[in-house]
């Protein structure tokens, strides 16, 4: 009896720790996995914003109907950061302290990353796939940072000699946005045209949410620039090129993927065609060659009544990968359950003609490789496959 009664005892403090486990972390219950997304939901990229959440709602409808994650459902809360960084840290002290999401999926911009992150680890929330391309995703090595995408530096360093040497031009310039997003394009396209012994023959900046480009156009054109490369993003892409054609000059440009969206041809018009971005995921259009993409691009438009973006297929593989990962962790989802699972990861490429992703606790990005395209009549036209920087 005493044997039976000690047997009974040690399995209900089992029960018990394993109980407590469970209730110590943060954002999963029995029933629920809670995470949150920051976008921009109102300032300068908030079209971007809006469709990673879209993208994002759509994996988590579908992951829910199909049963969930070994059982529980996914909960997903939106907060916005108006692309501000001071709004990103309480989007973040939102979602972590009230909230209590268990990781932070999919944030858009790199300043507010930068700004968030802190507040997320110290909790101990992983930073997941970030929607921006800066190295401080993945860089130094964090237990929990994971991040897709090919970093803007070396995107710039990649393309921006291929493309001066292909085309033969002899002066390259740069407008970058002031921050460090604008920076890190800055530092690619400096490192790629080291290696063909060249510079930047010209150098203009503008602040965050500017719309005149007027003198820095003019002082691209009168330094001779071939090649222009962009640090830009949606409105400044247009209205960088947009000027340039206005006053007759008309360079190759070059963007990153920072530039990379429907948004441009749309909102630009025939000015923009001819213009080059580095990419890897395309934009997902409804008339697509590609059945699966054609499908998935006319699921999307009938549960939002609009054509998907390239930044919805970012937020649907974003929230993809996240439920792959949490699968392979197991019912005893934890942060560390995650992080190990995540170390092990193998991605397959996606309908989106995103490369294969892996991880180990020394890698934190999936995959560094990045392709070009290009604005032919109006749409992204896929010109080059992948290539390592």
């Amino acid at each position: 009896m005493k044997r039976v009664i000690t047997r009974l005892a040690g399995a209900a403090l089992l029960a018990l720790s394993a109980g407590a486990a469970l209730a110590q972390q943060q954002g999963v219950t029995k029933d629920e996995i809670v995470v949150g997304t920051i976008q921009d939901l109102s300032g300068p990229v908030a079209a971007f914003g809006k469709a990673v959440r879209q993208g994002m709602q759509l994996r988590v409808d579908e992951i829910n109907e199909q049963g969930g994650i070994n059982g529980r459902k996914i909960k997903l809360i939106a907060e916005d950061n108006g692309y501000d960084p001071k709004k990103a840290v309480l989007a973040a002290q939102k979602l972590v302290n009230q909230d209590k999401v268990f990781a932070i999926l999919g944030h858009i911009g790199t300043a507010m990353n930068n700004a968030a992150m802190p507040i997320q680890f110290e909790k101990n929330i992983v930073n997941f796939f970030p929607v921006t391309a800066a190295r401080e995703m993945y860089e130094p090595v964090h237990k929990l940072k994971f991040a897709f995408s090919v970093s803007y530096y070396d995107q710039m360093r990649t393309w921006a000699p291929r493309l001066a040497k292909e085309k033969g031009v002899k002066k390259i310039c740069i407008i970058y946005q002031d921050d460090e997003f604008g920076l890190e394009v800055l530092r690619g396209a400096e490192a790629g045209l080291k290696t063909i012994n060249m510079d930047l023959a010209e150098k203009t900046t503008y602040k965050r949410g500017a719309t005149d480009f007027s003198s820095q156009v003019a002082k691209l054109k009168s330094a001779g620039c071939e090649m222009v490369v962009l640090g830009t993003i949606i409105r400044e892409t247009i209205g960088t090129i947009a000027e340039s054609r206005k006053t007759g000059f008309n360079p190759i440009f070059l963007a990153s993927t920072a530039g990379y969206t429907e948004l441009i041809h749309k909102l630009g018009g025939p000015a923009m065609n001819g213009l080059y971005a580095a990419m890897a995921a395309q934009v997902p259009y409804v008339d697509d060659p590609s059945p699966p993409l054609r499908f998935w691009a006319n699921k999307f438009k009938t549960k939002f009544n609009e054509d998907p973006t390239l930044f919805a297929a970012y937020g649907y593989g974003i929230m993809d990968a996240f439920g792959q990962a949490a699968t392979k962790a197991g019912p005893n989802l934890t942060t560390d359950t995650f992080v190990r699972a995540m170390e092990t990861m193998k991605i397959p490429p996606d309908i989106f003609g995103t490369p294969e992703a892996t991880f180990s606790p020394t890698k934190r990005l999936g995959n560094n490789a990045s392709r070009l395209s290009q604005i032919v009549d109006g749409k992204w036209k896929v010109i080059s496959e992948y290539v390592q920087p």
